[in-house]
């Protein structure tokens, strides 16, 4: 989608997320539909927008069983108490599944087929275990979701489809020591805990309940007690303290055209720059960031010193580390206010989780553009390449 004056703009209105819970934490116990409506209150009610005029619900969610069955945008904005004839659909794109959200919602803004889109996403993860809907299909005598396809064997063959399995393949191929791996889980930490007590996030958080702060950083962790915990194998790199947290929290963000906010007389954050979608080899899986950001900035023409911040999803430190070496992006400007490993990763709403933190400290630094992209099931990666009005 390259840049030109000319074509129809979909702006950002504002963006927001719960406080992110740790497993077995203080939103552990949320039903899902709960969780999502809190934001989508928030978002609406933020933006000054009549809710009547909404267009479409968008969430992400994956492992959509239980509590998130049923298609949760809906439900969840049911749940808000929200107009009964806004439509709603659920997205999966794995752990990009509310970028993704944010993608279609302003992909149908700028069609000009709508004019206000709310999308987010939303995870329990202490409910709904990673992976359970990929588990669901035993009882039908389906092991996994590929197994028994000819076509997938014919092209992979029997080999291990991991998260755990690539983040430590990426840190052979690239020569990253754990050492390495867990001084970035440090800063992650540091950075989270800077933010969280100089009130960066006030801005873009809805406390629920009394939850008014990320639970996830660990203010105790020491590289020393990184260096202690066991890898996942004899042979692995990884441990825990260099993955993202099992996490539970919603996010939401509403899109507008240009008539729409010229005809409320809203004030947008931003509009969106570029939207793409790119991908790797599904085994690999997580490297899909590489050439999602080379293939974002080659249709833009930035370059990675155009960009003053960046939000890469810490699935892994790995994954992180390998897309510094390969973008050659200043470390300094890439998730300064920690990520995922520090203030965890609630796979359906990370997306729009990311995207809030990302728009309200580029307000805060005065920027003009930040770029964010994460890796996901399948070997997918989104890129959103925002920039600040």
């Amino acid at each position: 989608m390259a840049d030109r004056a000319d074509r129809p703009q979909a702006y950002i209105l504002d963006a927001v997320r719960t406080p992110v819970g740790k497993r077995g934490g203080a939103l552990s116990e949320v039903h899902s539909a709960d969780l999502a409506a809190h934001v989508l209150n928030a978002a609406v009610t933020r933006t000054g927008v009549d809710p009547e005029r909404v267009d479409d619900v968008i969430l992400g969610c994956t492992d959509t069983i239980g509590p998130q069955a049923g298609n949760i945008a809906r439900t969840a904005w049911l749940a808000a108490g929200l107009p009964d004839q806004v439509p709603g659909v659920t997205v999966d794109r794995q752990c990009g599944s509310s970028q993704q959200a944010v993608h279609f919602a302003a992909q149908a803004v700028l069609s000009g087929t709508v004019d206000c889109v709310v999308a987010g996403g939303v995870q329990n993860m202490s409910a709904v275990p990673i992976s359970a809907a990929m588990l669901a299909g035993r009882e039908f005598g389906f092991d996994d979701p590929f197994s028994g396809s000819e076509g997938w064997r014919k092209r992979y063959g029997d080999e291990e489809v991991s998260q755990f399995r690539s983040a430590d393949m990426i840190a052979e191929h690239w020569d990253l020591s754990r050492e390495a791996m867990e001084r970035f889980a440090y800063t992650s930490h540091q950075r989270a805990l800077a933010a969280i007590d100089e009130g960066r996030f006030d801005a873009e958080t809805v406390p629920f309940g009394g939850l008014t702060h990320d639970e996830g950083p660990r203010r105790g962790t020491t590289p020393e007690k990184m260096a202690a915990l066991q890898p996942l194998s004899p042979d692995s790199r990884i441990t825990a303290a260099v993955a993202s947290q099992i996490s539970d929290g919603a996010s939401a963000a509403v899109l507008a055209s240009e008539s729409f906010v010229a005809e409320h007389g809203l004030t947008p954050k931003a509009r969106v720059h570029h939207l793409s979608v790119r991908a790797a080899d599904p085994v690999w899986m997580l490297t899909g960031p590489i050439p999602a950001t080379a293939h974002a900035l080659r249709r833009t023409g930035l370059s990675v010193d155009d960009i003053d911040l960046f939000e890469v999803n810490e699935a892994f430190a790995s994954v992180v580390l390998a897309w510094l070496e390969e973008t050659g992006a200043d470390p300094e400007r890439v998730n300064v206010n920690g990520g995922g490993i520090a203030l965890g990763h609630p796979i359906g709403a990370t997306g729009t989780k990311l995207l809030a933190t990302m728009l309200h400290e580029l307000e805060r630094r005065d920027g003009r553009y930040a770029l964010q992209t994460m890796c996901e099931g399948g070997g997918t990666a989104n890129v959103t390449l925002l920039e600040r009005l």
